[in-house]
């Protein structure tokens, strides 16, 4: 833990670096910062800063920047930034004038994060998996291929399709067809396969049980894959990394859905920053800011921006949080 002093001159160097892309020199920390002190005092607290690891010097003759831990306190003791009022005005009035389906507003919002952060924006809706089930049926498509159609509360439909070892007869399909509307009826997706997993060997005829079962876990392993998914600005990466490599690597990431959930801090509550390594990507120099919104009866989603680790995270994080709040409320309606 830092004390005052030093902390107030990590921000000003964090901050500085934000808005320059270059060395911060012992000077400039001190010209920008609030604390009453000489730069010998300025140059003294910067060594100490380097030996905590905080920040580097790229040239023995330049000045520090910061690195990753370095980032990390500076996120952990900052606060978001107060928005100027056309940004929140902007925000505002984009959820008060939209009133289209689920998948429009996900998808326009991802271009509303995009176009105030200048940043590549995510949003990830609620799933299939959040809702309480209201009815679930069987249906036979051939031979040992059925589909199990799950209806929600709020109307949404998921169909999994279900491959068994054997051909059920009608009869089996209507038994089984009661024995899972009892288990997930009024429970969500995860909840019914965990009651249904739960019943005795015993509850029904062997071929009934095994047609349960087989649902239960093709549409428990199938929750996430309900989740749309939507990243918006893939256009802003070339101005936002010179080093073309990382270009290609923020857009392969991108690319694959399974790894922008994980990036998002998909099981995070509330708002997360996550730098680096953090994100379980060796070498990189990323960030990620994200937030959890709620949709109400449809269960919860998340929104976030990727930039470069050097971001403007204050108003990132209130940019994220504000849009979180303006998204969940649209929703929660």
């Amino acid at each position: 833990m830092l004390d005052d002093r030093r902390s107030v001159i990590l921000q000003a160097l964090v901050e500085e670096y934000i808005r320059t892309g270059q060395p911060v020199s012992s000077r400039s920390v001190l010209e920008h910062c609030s604390v009453d002190v000489s730069s010998a005092t300025v140059r003294n607290d910067l060594a100490k800063l380097e030996s905590y690891g905080f920040v580097m010097q790229p040239h023995t003759s330049a000045g520090r920047v910061p690195t990753a831990a370095g980032y990390r306190y500076y996120v952990d003791h900052c606060s978001p930034t107060k928005l100027r009022n056309a940004t929140r005005d902007r925000i505002e009035s984009f959820f008060t004038g939209f009133h289209e389906e689920l998948s429009k507003l996900l998808k326009q919002t991802s271009g509303l994060l995009t176009e105030i952060t200048h940043y590549p924006a995510i949003v990830i809706g609620p799933g299939f998996g959040d809702e309480i089930v209201q009815g679930l049926h069987l249906v036979r498509l051939g031979g040992p291929v059925i589909m199990a159609v799950s209806i929600g509360a709020t109307g949404r439909v998921g169909q999994e399709v279900v491959r068994l070892r054997f051909n059920p007869t009608d009869n089996e399909l209507a038994d089984a067809e009661v024995l899972l509307a009892a288990a997930f009826e009024g429970s969500t997706l995860t909840e019914g396969g965990e009651v249904v997993n739960a019943l005795p060997g015993d509850r029904a005829p062997d071929r009934v049980m095994k047609i349960a079962r087989s649902v239960a876990a093709t549409t428990g392993a199938t929750v996430d894959a309900t989740r749309e998914l939507y990243v918006g600005g893939t256009s802003q990466l070339a101005s936002l990394w010179e080093d073309l490599a990382q270009v290609h690597t923020m857009l392969e990431l991108l690319e694959q859905h399974h790894h922008v959930r994980q990036l998002l801090d998909d099981d995070a509550e509330g708002t997360s920053v996550r730098l680096g390594t953090e994100t379980d990507v060796a070498d990189a120099d990323f960030a990620v800011v994200s937030t959890a919104f709620s949709a109400g009866g449809r269960g919860t989603g998340r929104v976030g921006v990727l930039g470069p680790m050097r971001m403007d995270y204050r108003r990132a994080m209130r940019i994220v949080e504000e849009v979180g709040d303006g998204l969940g409320d649209s929703l929660g309606t």
